[in-house]
């Protein structure tokens, strides 16, 4: 383990820009709304030489030699917006995602899911919640492990090519931390800050980890965990960097400027127009693309000099894009925007909520996925949509991000005030999961009355299985089981308000194969009982629930 002590030398009290109260300052932090008062500043890059300030640290080490692959990982989405340049582009297709949801996972404890998803070459997938946890699960859903860090994660990890997973946190008056998770779950080391860490870290081609502060500190991190220099910015850093050619690194502030600074650490130019709070983008031709609060998309020459802008809309900002293979622009706000790399508007989709603080993926057969209100949605590259499914009615905070075998995760949240926090996965069904339910029982019946309804589902491979039930009131059972493939479970509900309810289960095996989901509707359309005593009666009305119209009229009045 490498243990850091930090000392700072030259530096005093560093201040929230003026914001003291800890929970203004984290509204604060996730405010996506465009500010109508910005506007372009400088569109002429300037060159400041900015004092740098220096920090101590002792080491102390107990590890093996460093492995000295420390690259990115060359795996399926290794970090914000899958890459260096932050192209928000999968080298795989998706093209047989249907929008079937193959697993979701809920947290330990409350604490919603803010991070996106990344994935190293083992298929391993890390993310993190506001419950202070990062989590590593396997491709099918079932926990590998998960670390208790200090203080929330924001942000998406970052997976070096020798496994380490970076991971930075926000701790209010504690600080921020970033961590290095060895791909055991077990600490590497942990550098430490006076001032939180609001941005997902980057990594750069020699292994350099980039991140900012909340106090408009910028870091270059050795992959040891020493520091390697910093640069004050100004602002606040919520901003991801981003790293182009020459190893230039981009990164934006809430100071209304988006800078570009040298792998040296020096400052090469700054742009100034709204704040800077979502993460620059780099294409191939090293244009670089940058939303602002001030409701536009900059494109930017290598030179720091605009090529043209484009609106985002008048309500939501931007926090990023995603650039597919043919050059296009996708940017996500109240709608989602296609642009030519010329600057002039392809197309506008409404996806029917907002893309609030969250950047679009494409992937290689050009599917766009966002994540708007509280759904995931699939974008066709005309425009069309190609699926959605509503996973929470809160907003969602993460981004989705796209592996291999036509796979996308997103996260989501409960809505309320001990939310817990989700990540699901989106795919083909394995042959292999248990068969939809069948649902059998009567399906008209009276409210306030208990029913009977038997589930019934088959494991191809013969193995165990569990019963998910929604009874399509906002009531839904945890995993009952298990139970032998075809052995049926038999369940009593009733309905406390008339009405048509859709009840919906499905099953999943021991391996955490789940099945696609069976369905049956139900009609509870009495909010009575009826008087009767006669057991002949009785047994007729229930065995032919539409006859009798007038005998049911007078019975109910």
């Amino acid at each position: 383990m490498l243990v850091l002590e930090c000392i700072v030398q030259g530096v005093s009290t560093i201040e929230k820009s003026d914001i003291d109260d800890e929970k203004e300052y984290r509204e604060y932090l996730t405010n996506w709304y465009v500010d109508k008062n910005s506007s372009i500043q400088n569109a002429v890059p300037n060159i400041l030489n900015l004092q740098q300030e220096r920090m101590t640290i002792r080491e102390t080490y107990n590890d093996p030699e460093e492995d000295l692959r420390n690259g990115p990982m060359d795996s399926a989405w290794p970090m914000q917006s899958h890459d260096m340049k932050h192209t928000g582009r999968s080298q795989y297709s998706t093209q047989n995602n249907s929008g079937a949801e193959i697993w979701y996972v809920k947290g330990d404890w409350a604490g919603v899911v803010w991070s996106s998803a990344v994935i190293d070459n083992n298929n391993i997938i890390y993310y993190g919640t506001l419950g202070e946890q990062l989590f590593a699960l396997y491709p099918n859903g079932t926990k590998k492990w998960s670390y208790h860090a200090t203080g929330l994660i924001w942000s998406t990890p970052a997976i070096a090519d020798n496994g380490t997973i970076y991971v930075a946190t926000w701790g209010g008056n504690y600080g921020g931390y970033l961590y290095a998770i060895y791909p055991n779950g077990t600490m590497k080391w942990v550098f430490w800050h006076v001032d939180s860490i609001g941005c997902s870290p980057s990594i750069g081609s020699d292994g350099t980890i980039y991140f900012g502060t909340m106090a408009g500190y910028f870091f270059a991190v050795n992959p040891n965990g020493t520091e390697q220099w910093r640069l004050y910015l100004g602002g606040s850093l919520i901003s991801s960097p981003a790293i182009g050619l020459g190893k230039i690194i981009y990164i934006g502030t809430t100071s209304n400027y988006l800078y570009a600074v040298n792998p040296n650490g020096t400052l090469k130019w700054k742009f100034g127009a709204g704040q800077f709070k979502g993460n620059p983008s780099i294409a191939d031709d090293g244009t670089i693309y940058a939303p602002s609060f001030d409701g536009y998309l900059y494109a930017l020459n290598p030179n720091g000099t605009m090529k043209w802008r484009g609106t985002t809309g008048p309500s939501v900002a931007g926090a990023g894009v995603a650039l597919a293979n043919d050059g296009t622009i996708y940017v996500g706000t109240e709608l989602l925007r296609a642009y030519y790399p010329n600057g002039t508007l392809k197309w506008t989709a409404n996806v029917q909520g907002s893309i609030y603080g969250t950047v679009p993926a494409v992937s290689a057969d050009g599917t766009i996925y966002v994540s708007a209100g509280g759904s995931c949605v699939a974008v066709n590259p005309d425009g069309t949509e190609r699926w959605r499914k509503q996973l929470t009615i809160a907003q969602i905070h993460s981004s989705p991000c796209i592996d291999f075998d036509d796979r996308v995760y997103v996260g989501s949240e409960d809505y309320g005030a001990m939310a817990y926090g989700y990540l699901h996965a989106f795919g083909p069904q394995d042959p292999n999961s248990p068969s939809a339910p069948t649902i059998t029982s009567q399906t008209n019946g009276r409210v306030k009355r208990t029913y009977e309804y038997t589930f019934t589902s088959t494991s191809p491979l013969g193995k165990q299985i569990y019963y998910l039930i929604n009874w399509g009131d906002g009531t839904t059972t945890d995993w009952l089981g298990p139970y032998n493939s075809s052995e049926s479970l038999t369940m009593e509900h009733s309905w406390s308000e008339k009405g048509t309810y859709n009840i919906t289960a499905r099953a999943k095996d021991t391996d955490n194969r789940w099945g696609p989901w069976g369905e049956l509707q139900v009609t509870m359309p009495k909010n009575k009982e009826l008087s009767i005593t006669h057991p002949l009666l009785n047994w007729l009305l229930e065995r032919f629930p539409h006859a009798f119209p007038l005998l049911r009229y007078f019975l109910n009045r």
